[in-house]
């Protein structure tokens, strides 16, 4: 659009701002101020060179906000300027918000506008908005007309402080952010401060962390402004300006305190990045400095982006490189804790595992952000030179280590931003043991104490040595939240000066989130109730999951005797707790409190209680109290802050009112619980340690430890009233400790386990560790993890209420391999497992490396940099898991036309036809052995003795009578090799095609047959004068005229080695090839359900080995087929420039297609749509190439694709007549969306187009562009006049305004995803984004789904089927719903609206039936249910059909057996082997349909209740040739099971070596917990294959997902959902 131009007679005044101005690259380029609008156009007309056209490009968003008023302005402005001349051209291009936008698409399609629109190089160009439009419209003014004049106006908080200074201009690809683009320097950069009032608070912390940033790599004192005064800053941005005048802040007399505020943040930042930007424009040096966080953050970005901000991320990855500086020993932990609490501050996440991201992206997208994909994102990093990864590292807080970026090793980066961590073990060092010194963190007991006695106290006080830990945190921001003090920091952050409030305490506005800190909540808890607020007025505690479960009752029983009122908000005896207040604070008196848990409820009342109304008297009551040298270190502190507690009796304290008086200094001592750790090192590893500021005068009782637990176990011990020296005994000579009472430091008992687990002599190599009752309930059962964990190292246990006892064992004899150790975020738990990891053989992967941030954040840097341990970073999540679907039953045979299979000799005729001819229930006839048996000689005697011709004529006249009288039905014949070479034989065959039959060629990998003629001596040998290839290549065309459909037989296409003849290959080739049979007879079409939305998902790799072997299943999630453009495979390198008038070339070329399709066959069950897109309709085959193109359809029919996509010409009808069983989709695409348009009044030619389509397709498809909203609402009106079941219609525009018509577009959808690296049309998007798109627009409403059963509380199928809802974006959940039995809330459930589906478990499969209407035929013959379907029909009515999985998931998984490359030995065939199935209830019901399923003929039965095997027996005899029961697991053997199927939950049968006869076999156990069975450990040791009981669930969940959606499920994200929970909790 174009202004127009304005009389300046009529202009309004101008509005000038009073600006600062910051120069950068020696000109004043930088403007900031207020409302800038007339400013901005007035100084681009009266001081930069003048342009004929303006172009000012924004986003839809901004457009509605700003862009008249710009326009406006424009007119007034250059009235003003240039009274009586006629304005230059306005023009606007108002683009999609977003980061998609920023592309090479976007940027072409602005300057192909501008094009249009006659600029010139006197054009200037102008960017208003965010980074996104900054950097497009950047490139497009660096390129256009080889570089045109570029104005920056930047809109967000982020904008201004980053992106629009410098002159950085790119666009992003699929490769990475940012990586095509210039340097372009914009000639002004004008910051409007009042457009940031509209910022949302979101945006307000993604321009923050780039604020932070600058400060913490150049200015200290700016660091501690922003650490100070992050209320301050926000409230300047986000609410400064909101109540003002429309003119506030024009000068600099009008501007408000919020605005300077604003400013001053704003314009120092600025300053930092102009000032570098003029010394390094190019970034060859200091500017890489700007880059602090980015290269970690980047990375992040490119993973979790949009849903994750580019601020959000390069917070995370500026906490992560500071602890990258940490690691390398540059900067302290003070450093880094501040940097992570001043982003947290403003609300920016710290971690890849934040909640804040994983609010964003939830759990699914979360776990895409792996270590390794991390480290490749950060390989195509810009500072990088060559492979050389390079960090800015931090020396301090505003001062980098270099005036550039720093090189870093990959090791110390993966380290750092890995989940878990792996220690390996320390080696021995020679005669001198090492000595080391280590300084521990200050305690987190006393770091608490001091931080709530300052802030209640009164007066100033410098603490020093604080812990700055994750605990301390929330504890400082809990006690800033309340009002009462005030904190800032000194010394670079090692000293906090806190300036108390007296215990004046108001309302925090907000709940307090207490994370997992047990001591803040309990402390919190009390304090709270010190808050003089009006009556009414409430504050609410609440944490994390886990601290939702840990105990806080006691200390509320008290309080809430004492007055205070305090209600549960959700679980009672825990948090979330709200807290009324009366007014009158906390009350005093007298009060009793249970301290037979946790000391820290008694700590939280006497630290309150000199504020309370009245003096406390506090009694402790209910038994033995816990921990009392952390109540004496409480009594102690409060000594020194002024208030002394009498000390009445044992268990009373009298606490007179009063206030504590702030010391001016506070040393907090080193943690004695955290010391332990490096002393533990000393004792397991033989070396010496020294700890200098914990000795036998500490406040806290871990102090002993060295004494009372180290030196019994053969350490040496020099202790001092401040330091400790551990000296150990040689490496694995520790002493067990026999009964120890740990109750003084029950902290410590862990460090004490690990240590034990390790010490097999004295006292018969038994620790017996007793008075931690209390460790039940802390971060976690601290008590079973010990128990847990250990174990995994070989370690036997026993749990007590109070205590554990640890049966020591030699070094030797621990686990040879890394355990993984699961850690329930307690820093205690992995730090003790990681002393243990030091010596045992194969050390250990700590799971969860980040929990140790609660007391010792840098304790991995201590661990590897000063006690020497090996770690490198640790990715603990299990492998995705792939697995292929399988067809659930075996129909029988059928009276219809036999199938004849011919090929070349060596190709694996009989091979096949045995294996097909069993699955499809048809008799087999290999021809050749008929005819033996007809003449009564063998083929070489009827050669040798009667020569070639005499064969040929018997072959003919068998051939003919086998397929006309004996064999014309019911029967797969397979024939000779040399079959088509007499012209009789053709002509049998090809009637006999006529008649509707088929025959199958057997196309082979001719060094596959070659290889095997010269073994196989059965046969007449070729004559001496005949080469193979020489007789393939003369028979090729005599098989193409005799056969209907091909089969490659290639293993090569399944070799993942340099191997090609793998035992799991054949058995793929052997299922597919029954695929193929099944559709060609019409068994099994394999189409798309087109009564549901369905998509097809388009590849575009010219090569489907891109997606081998597991990205295709993640590509074709929740899709339906697969589109294999065959146009697209003309971009293979061979044939990018092929000419195809050469027969030799149009040959390799189809051959080459044919091999895709197979591996597509071969690596997915879903149907295909083959294409052939030309160049006019939108492809690139060549529109000259008709000859070809008919080819490679008509052969595409013969490889049995299901649908053949044709363009609507003279081809189409040609190929409708030939089609067989595929389906032709008969399509028109008009690229340019002029001819084919939808409306009412302009769809003549689209109406004609769709008859064309019909009368030579099943499905017609037309293909439009979009260039208006409106065109889709027109096109899903045609779809709605002409769509039906019956008669399908694809019809869609192409484009990205054209993507509502793929959302509504009512069948096989095309669809791209986010994996393939181009989409095969524009606008083209993925299953997700329709189905998300699909529930906004109400047209999917969300379902609930639910498992029925008891007890189901740690069922996994929650997480997966939940898993696999997000990762096709549907809106539907699944939760538990646990009952004892089958009640009316059950019934209730099923007929509710909103009901998607059921899955059901014991005790229900049985009792579930009769609210059923009806059961499938495998639910009613097994006799259980354990899947419940909704069927909802157009008139509202529902029916509820029970399905069984379970055999399902057997089948699949014995089928997959089959087919596993990871094997040496091929699994033998169901139909020639026999099965073992111990068990007899409802689960061995399932198993044994799931055998008759696949065909299996003989089972064995046994169960500890041989009765009730034996009615198992004689019920499903019927199916089977031999079911028998056996009394003795032993008698089994007598069959020698190759299947052995086990179903009895927590079985410990011992399983006898007999039952391994065969030397190849499988086992299946159904039970998932424990993972490794009696019979699965068996079955290991004789190198069976072996099928785990959690894997069956996720199979038959699959089948569950698919039934329920009628969508693919994405197994792959369902498998690693399942094994997440399978891992973390068995």
């Amino acid at each position: 659009m174009a202004a127009s131009t304005s009389n300046t007679d009529t202009a309004r005044p101008l509005k000038l701002a009073e600006v600062e101005r910051i120069e950068i690259l020696g000109t004043e380029s930088i403007v900031c101020g207020f409302h800038l609008v007339d400013y901005i156009w007035t100084d681009i007309f009266t001081t930069l060179a003048p342009a004929s056209t303006y172009v000012l490009i924004t986003d839809t968003n901004l457009a509605k906000i700003y862009l008249q008023k710009y326009q406006e302005a424009f007119q007034v402005a250059w009235a003003h300027s240039r009274p009586g001349k006629a304005a230059p051209r306005l023009l606007v291009h108002v683009l999609p918000p977003g980061e998609t936008s920023k592309s090479r698409a976007t940027k072409s399609a602005i300057e192909d506008w501008m094009l249009g629109e006659k600029c010139t190089r006197d054009t200037m160009v102008l960017a208003l908005g965010g980074g996104v439009i900054g950097d497009l419209v950047g490139y497009v003014a660096a390129t256009f007309m080889r570089g045109v004049p570029f104005v920056q106006i930047p809109t967000s908080l982020l904008a201004m402080v980053d992106s629009s200074i410098g002159g950085k201009t790119a666009v992003d690809t699929p490769a990475g952010k940012n990586l095509i683009g210039a340097f372009w320097q914009p000639k002004r950069i004008f910051m409007d401060m009042a457009v940031l009032s509209t910022l949302p608070a979101r945006e307000f912390s993604n321009g923050m962390a780039e604020v932070v940033k600058t400060a913490a790599i150049w200015t200290p004192e700016e660091f501690d402004v922003l650490e100070a005064s992050a209320d301050e800053v926000r409230a300047a941005v986000l609410e400064g300006q909101r109540a003002q005048a429309d003119d506030a802040g024009l000068t600099v007399a009008s501007r408000s305190a919020a605005q300077k505020m604003l400013l001053r943040v704003i314009a120092a930042s600025a300053r930092v990045k102009a000032y570098v930007v003029t010394h390094d424009e190019r970034e060859s040096g200091m500017r890489g400095l700007l880059n602090f966080g980015h290269t970690i953050g980047h990375a992040i970005e490119a993973i979790l982006s949009p849903q994750v901000l580019h601020g959000e991320c390069v917070a995370i990855g500026c906490v992560l490189e500071a602890e990258v500086a940490r690691r390398m020993g540059h900067l302290g932990e003070v450093g880094v804790a501040r940097l992570a609490r001043c982003m947290r501050a403003y609300g920016l996440p710290t971690a890849i595992d934040d909640p804040i991201v994983r609010g964003l992206v939830g759990d699914r997208r979360l776990a895409e952000v792996r270590p390794q994909r991390l480290m490749d994102v950060m390989g195509l990093d810009k500072k990088n030179v060559g492979a050389q990864k390079r960090i800015v590292v931090l020396k301090r807080l505003g001062q980098t280590l270099e005036m550039k970026p720093t090189n870093v090793a990959d090791a110390l980066i993966e380290e750092v931003i890995s989940a878990g961590v792996l220690v390996q073990p320390v080696p021995a060092d020679g005669a001198q043991p090492r000595s080391v010194v280590v300084v521990p963190p200050g305690s987190k007991s006393i770091s608490n104490r001091a931080l709530q006695l300052a802030a209640l106290g009164v007066g100033e006080c410098r603490i020093k040595n604080l812990l700055h830990s994750d605990d301390t945190q929330v504890m400082l921001v809990a006690l800033q939240a309340m009002g009462g003090c005030s904190f800032s920091w000194e010394d670079d952050g090692d000293t906090l000066v806190v300036v108390g409030g007296g215990g004046r305490l108001r309302t925090p506005g907000h709940e307090l989130f207490l994370g997992n800190a047990g001591t803040a909540a309990r402390f919190l808890t009390t304090t709270v109730n010190l808050i003089d607020a009006a009556a009414g007025e409430a504050t609410v505690l609440t944490g994390n999951a886990r601290m939702k479960q840990r105990p806080t009752g006691p200390l509320v029983d008290a309080l809430r005797a004492n007055g205070c009122s305090i209600e549960y908000c959700e679980r009672e005896g825990s948090l979330p707790l709200r807290v009324t207040h009366a007014g009158k604070g906390f009350p005093g008196g007298r009060i009793q409190l249970a301290a037979s848990v946790s000391s820290q409820y008694v700590s939280s009342i006497l630290l309150c209680a000199p504020y309370a109304q009245e003096p406390v008297h506090l009694e402790l009551v209910g038994g033995k109290v816990i921990s009392q040298p952390y109540i004496d270190m409480t009594v102690a502190m409060m000594a020194q802050f002024g208030c002394r507690v009498q000390r009445l009796a044992e268990n009373e304290y009298l606490i007179p009112r009063g206030a504590y008086t702030n010391p001016a200094e506070y040393v907090v001592e080193s943690d004695a619980s955290s010391a332990t750790y490096p002393l533990a090192f000393a004792a397991i590893t033989g070396s010496e340690c020294t700890v200098p500021n914990i000795g036998s005068a500490s406040l806290q009782g871990d102090a002993r430890f060295a004494v009372d637990v180290l030196r019994p176990m053969g350490c040496t011990v020099e202790q001092t009233t401040t330091s400790t020296t551990v000296r150990g005994p040689p490496r694995g000579t520790l002493r067990a400790l026999g009964d120890i009472d740990m109750e003084p430091m029950t902290d410590a008992f862990l460090t004490a386990a690990v240590l034990a687990a390790v010490a097999p002599t004295g006292n018969d190599g038994v620790t017996r560790i007793r008075g931690i009752a209390n460790q039940h309930v802390k971060e976690c059962d601290r008590i079973e993890a010990m128990c847990d964990q250990l174990a995994k190292f070989g370690v036997r246990t026993e749990n007590h209420a109070d205590g554990i006892d640890v049966y020591g064992r030699p070094l030797g004899e621990l686990a040879a391999t890394a355990p993984s150790v699961h850690c329930y975020d307690d820093h205690r738990v992995a730090m003790s497992f990681s002393i243990l990891a030091c010596a045992a053989p194969g050390g250990a992967e700590i799971r969860e490396r980040r929990c140790v941030g609660k007391t010792w954040p840098q304790w991995w840097d201590v661990l590897a940099r000063d006690l020497g341990a090996p770690i490198a970073g640790a990715d603990p999540k299990d492998e995705k898991k792939e697995k292929e679907t399988a067809d659930e039953t075996t129909p029988a045979a059928t009276a219809q036309k036999s199938v004849v299979v011919i090929g070349m000799r060596g190709v694996g005729k009989t091979s096949l036809g045995r294996v097909a001819a069993r699955a499809l229930g048809l008799e087999f006839v290999d021809l050749d052995e008929h005819l033996e048996a007809d003449v009564g000689k063998s083929i070489p005697e009827i050669v040798n003795g009667s020569g070639w011709a005499a064969f040929r004529q018997h072959e003919s006249r068998l051939l003919a009578q086998v397929l006309t009288q004996t064999h014309a039905t019911g029967t797969l014949v397979v024939c000779g090799g040399g079959v088509v070479e007499e012209e009789a034989n053709r002509t049998v065959l090809k009637r006999y095609m006529a008649s509707g039959a088929p025959v199958v060629c057997l196309m082979p990998n001719m060094q596959h047959v070659a290889a095997y003629l010269n073994r196989d001596k059965t046969r007449p040998a070729y004559a001496i004068t005949s080469d193979i290839n020489d007789v393939y290549a003369r028979r090729l065309p005599l098989y193409a005229e005799c056969c209907n459909y091909e089969y490659l037989v290639d293993k090569a296409l399944l070799s993942m080695t340099d191997e090609d003849d793998h035992p799991g290959a054949w058995a793929v080739i052997e299922r597919d090839f029954v695929r193929l049979l099944r559709f060609a007879t019409g068994r099994d079409f394999n189409r798309v359900d087109l009564a549901h939305a369905s998509y097809f998902v388009s590849l575009t790799a010219p090569d489907v080995r891109e997606y081998l072997p597991t990205r295709l299943g993640r590509v074709t999630a929740g899709a339906h087929a697969i589109e294999l453009r065959a146009d697209l495979l003309l971009n293979a390198p061979d044939f990018a420039d092929a000419d195809f008038s050469d027969k030799g070339v149009e040959d390799a070329f189809v051959h080459y297609a044919h091999r895709q399709f197979t591996m597509l066959r071969h690596f997915s069950p879903l149907p295909v749509v083959f294409t052939v897109r030309t160049a006019p309709q939108g492809g690139v085959f060549p529109a000259d190439a008709d000859a070809l193109r008919l080819r490679l359809l008509r052969s595409a029919v013969q490889w049995g694709a299901e649908y053949v996509d044709v363009e609507v010409d003279s081809a189409a009808a040609a190929l409708y007549a030939a089609r067989r069983n595929s389906l032709v989709i008969a399509s028109y695409h008009d690229t340019t969306g002029t001819k084919l348009r939808w409306g009412a009044a302009e769809c003549e030619f689209a109406a004609e187009m769709l008859a064309r389509a019909r009368s030579c397709g099943d499905i017609a498809k037309l293909i439009s562009v979009a260039s208006s909203w409106q065109d889709n609402l027109d096109c899903q009106q045609f779809v709605q006049r002409n769509h039906s079941v019956a008669a399908p219609l694809i019809a869609l525009n192409m484009g990205y305004a054209g993507q509502l018509s793929r959302v509504l577009c009512p069948c096989l959808t095309p669809v791209t995803h986010p994996l393939l690296t181009a989409a095969a049309a524009p606008g083209q998007i993925s299953v997700a984004q329709i189905n998300q798109a699909r529930a906004l627009a109400g047209l999917t409403p969300p379902k609930s789904f639910y498992l029925f059963g008891s007890p189901i509380r740690q069922s996994p199928s929650p997480a997966m089927h939940n898993a696999g809802f997000a990762s096709v974006g549907l809106p539907h959940a699944y939760a538990l719903l646990e009952t004892d039995a089958v009640d009316d809330q059950i019934a209730a459930t099923v007929r509710a609206d909103g009901f998607g589906g059921a899955s059901v478990t014991i005790p229900h499969k049985q009792a579930i039936i009769p609210l059923l209407d009806s059961l499938t035929p495998a639910a009613r013959r097994i006799g259980a249910v354990n899947t419940v379907i909704p069927v909802d029909a157009v008139d509202g009515r529902r029916t509820l059909i029970g399905d069984n999985t379970d055999y399902l998931g057997i089948v699949g998984c014995l089928r997959q057996t089959r087919v596993d490359f990871t094997q040496n030995a091929a699994v033998p065939d169901f139909a020639a082997s026999s099965a073992l199935l111990i068990g007899a209830g409802g689960t061995a019901r399932a198993a044994l349909y799931a055998l008759h399923t696949l065909g299996v003929r003989t089972v064995v039965i046994f169960n500890r209740t041989p009765a009730r095997a034996q009615e198992l027996a004689t019920e499903f005899a019927s199916l089977f040739d031999s079911l028998v029961a056996v009394a003795q697991l032993e008698d089994a053997a007598s069959v020698k099971p190759a299947y052995i199927v086990g179903t009895i939950p927590g079985c410990d049968l011992a399983i006898p070596d007999e039952l391994f006869a065969q030397p190849v076999g499988v086992a299946l156990d159904m039970a998932y917990k424990p993972r490794w069975t009696p019979l699965l450990e068996a079955a290991q040791k004789r190198r069976w294959k072996i099928v785990h009981g959690v894997d069956v669930l996720i199979e038959q969940g699959i089948h569950q997902f698919e039934k329920w959606t009628h969508l693919t499920a994405p197994v792959a994200d369902m498998a690693v959902a399942v094994h997440k929970k399978y891992d973390s909790e068995f």
